[in-house]
């Protein structure tokens, strides 16, 4: 096995889809993957530590672009236009590469109670983020935190639904409807 691959965790991740779409996620160990990627047990745990990580590895890159993005928001925005930036500033990250894998990765997470828990508790981060973003702006702790779950709502549908989708489309396209119904139902709340 080579000791050093520049391509070391896309290899395991295609590795880890194949397998998990084959034989299910709990029956795939962490050692499998990284036999079936030749790369050694021990070069996995160094791009990801556990299993279901392999799924969610992009977490801490939505968290910072979000953070950055509100807090580089306009003066005087509103905090769901803060939020609107937030979740359109992470279209680079949903490119036609990561959408090959995003379909299989929902049919797993859906499959496995630990893999939807994983997931519920990755999307209450995102929208801490969101809040204690907001709030470092000056947003009351009550607004910050309906605006930071409503933008991780927005978020959360529009990649189920680029997810879903047969073909790659830029995700900006189904963010900007998400969130506008997002916008819509708040407006209808007063």
């Amino acid at each position: 096995m080579a000791r050093w691959q520049s391509d070391a965790q896309a290899r395991l991740e295609d590795a880890a889809l194949e397998l998990f779409a084959e034989r299910g996620f709990e029956a795939v160990s962490a050692a499998e993957i990284a036999g079936r990627a030749g790369l050694s047990k021990a070069t996995f745990f160094r791009h990801f530590p556990d299993k279901p990580e392999v799924l969610f590895w992009g977490q801490d890159l939505l968290a910072n672009t979000f953070r950055q993005a509100i807090a580089d928001g306009a003066a005087g925005a509103s905090p769901l236009e803060l939020v609107r930036a937030a979740v359109l500033a992470v279209d680079p990250v949903f490119d036609a590469d990561r959408h090959r894998h995003a379909a299989t990765r929902q049919r797993l997470i859906a499959s496995s109670a630990t893999l939807h828990e994983r997931a519920v508790l990755k999307r209450a981060a995102l929208a801490q983020t969101m809040t204690k973003a907001l709030q470092a702006r000056g947003v009351a702790a009550g607004t910050a935190e309906l605006a930071g779950l409503a933008g991780t709502a927005a978020f959360g549908a529009a990649y189920e639904r680029w997810a879903a989708s047969p073909t790659y489309r830029g995700f900006a396209g189904f963010a900007r409807r998400e969130l506008d119904r997002t916008a819509r139902a708040a407006a209808s709340l007063s």
